[in-house]
């Protein structure tokens, strides 16, 4: 939006070019022409305005999950020296329900790990190459990390920085992933849809106020492609964002 000077100052010309537009263009080719009937403006309804308001959220969704990972080194407090696979290790190690176990959500994930070892078979182990950027705005990169949730086939997503010398997660989701994409400060993630065409877009964005990326924009978009996903394997994009 123009300020407010700025404005007022375009509205005070705008009746005086339009005259000399008219007085010189009219009748000729590429004069003035209607644009037909402009639609009618509608403000904002609200709805049910007696309805009480709700003091509290009816799920917790975790919107400010942050957690410091225990156990793993950040050499001269440079996250780029940390060792992926020991940050997956230690989310391991800090909620063994959901890995260890015959019946443990992604078990798979926690049996591949030592293939991430060296002498490991490089192409069974579910850790993803990380990608560092500063989303959180200190002027020190930070990791965004995936690794994959087995045998689901899902995807985890990660964005870990640097507090005081200790790695901390401040970002977690997990989900059905088609894409993810850093678009400055912000992680967007892209997860299919069951609605042919449609795919769902999400975007976390760094708040300095809690110290996490909160989950900003929450959009199903069209994509133009009709091939129908099979439902999905994990819970609803709101559902699950910041869930650890």
């Amino acid at each position: 939006m123009l300020p407010l000077p700025r404005r007022r100052a375009l509205a005070a010309l705008a009746p005086a070019a339009l005259l000399a537009t008219a007085a010189v263009g009219c009748g000729g080719a590429g004069g003035l022409r209607g644009a037909g009937t402009a639609p009618t403006a509608h403000s904002p309804a609200r709805l049910w305005p007696d309805l009480t308001p709700a003091s509290s959220p009816a799920y917790d969704i975790g919107e400010v999950d942050t957690e410091v990972l225990k156990g793993v080194a950040v050499p001269g407090g440079d996250i780029r020296r940390v060792d992926p696979a020991a940050a997956v290790r230690a989310e391991i190690a800090a909620h063994p329900d959901d890995y260890r176990g015959a019946k443990a959500h992604y078990r798979g994930t926690a049996d591949r790990m030592a293939d991430c070892a060296a002498g490991g078979d490089r192409d069974r182990c579910p850790v993803l190459t990380p990608y560092y950027r500063d989303l959180t705005g200190d002027g020190r990169a930070d990791m965004t990390l995936g690794f994959e949730l087995l045998p689901a086939k899902m995807t985890a997503v990660r964005v870990y920085t640097v507090e005081k010398g200790r790695l901390v997660r401040v970002m977690s989701y997990d989900d059905a992933v088609s894409g993810v994409e850093l678009a400055g400060r912000s992680l967007i993630v892209r997860s299919p849809s069951e609605v042919a065409g449609y795919e769902y877009r999400l975007q976390w964005s760094w708040d300095g106020d809690q110290r996490a990326m909160l989950l900003t924009h929450d959009e199903m978009l069209r994509t133009g492609r009709v091939k129908k996903h099979p439902p999905r394997t994990g819970p609803s994009p709101s559902a699950s964002a910041s869930a650890g």
